[in-house]
């Protein structure tokens, strides 16, 4: 207590009073400094997460892309991720990219089924309408069955098969691709939507919408041989010592 009291004693009243008056002007100083102008840098972390949900998702716009952070608890203004985006030449506008069928079709084929109906001729000439199913992801076919008269009971039947087949085989199964068909019935489309497997329907006389299971089913059917040929003759001219190459019809 002794020594506190003598080292108290080696500073002066005013001097602690000093001391306090310089503590104050420097913080006075400190806050009242210009500071840089604009909201300060987004941190790093949140510019890269910006641009990777540009990058991943190129039909969203800004403030679809700022909503995302927003859900996950992270501030940042949606100016600034239009900032971000300029900044880097990617559109802020959803416009920038359009999500279409192709893209669909390739982000969903792990769990994407398609179905056509073709027909076949049996050795007595009968005609057979058969049901496939193919898997875009594996391109594994499944052919569900064939008749000579094709009904909507029939076809309802045989999607119950492919949902059991499907679920034996541990696959799982999101969308099914189908045409217009009169054959695919409501009741048809009732068992694969109580199955949680929604369907989507080609457009009209677009088969290309149903391309993969087409192009199968191009292959199953007869190649048409040609009767004629034409022989094309074409003949080659070596000009300065095969330097230049022309070539010609032969005469």
């Amino acid at each position: 207590m002794d020594k506190l009291r003598r080292l108290v004693l080696l500073v002066r009243p005013d001097t602690l009073m000093r001391w306090h008056r310089d503590l104050l002007r420097r913080r006075h100083a400190a806050a009242s400094a210009p500071r840089r102008p604009g909201r300060p840098r987004t941190v790093r972390s949140i510019r890269t997460l910006v641009l990777r949900l540009a990058r991943e998702n190129s039909s969203w716009g800004y403030r679809r892309i700022h909503g995302e952070p927003a859900a996950l608890g992270i501030k940042i203004a949606a100016s600034t991720v239009w900032e971000i985006l300029e900044e880097h030449g990617i559109a802020p506008s959803p416009q920038r990219s359009h999500t279409g069928w192709a893209d669909f079709l390739r982000d969903q084929a792990g769990a994407l089924l398609a179905c056509d109906f073709f027909e076949v001729r049996t050795l007595t000439g009968a005609r057979l309408y058969v049901l496939a199913v193919i898997e875009h992801a594996t391109r594994r076919i499944h052919i569900l069955g064939a008749t000579a008269h094709p009904t909507g009971q029939w076809v309802t039947q045989l999607g119950r098969n492919l949902l059991m087949d499907l679920h034996e085989a541990g696959t799982t199964v999101m969308f099914l691709i189908r045409d217009r068909d009169a054959k695919f019935t409501a009741a048809f489309d009732a068992v694969l939507t109580d199955a949680a497997v929604q369907v989507v329907t080609t457009g009209i006389r677009i088969p290309r919408m149903n391309s993969i299971m087409e192009r199968w089913i191009q292959t199953c059917q007869p190649s048409t041989i040609p009767t004629e040929t034409t022989r094309i003759d074409i003949r080659r001219h070596d000009r300065l010592g095969g330097v230049l190459r022309e070539y010609a019809h032969a005469a």
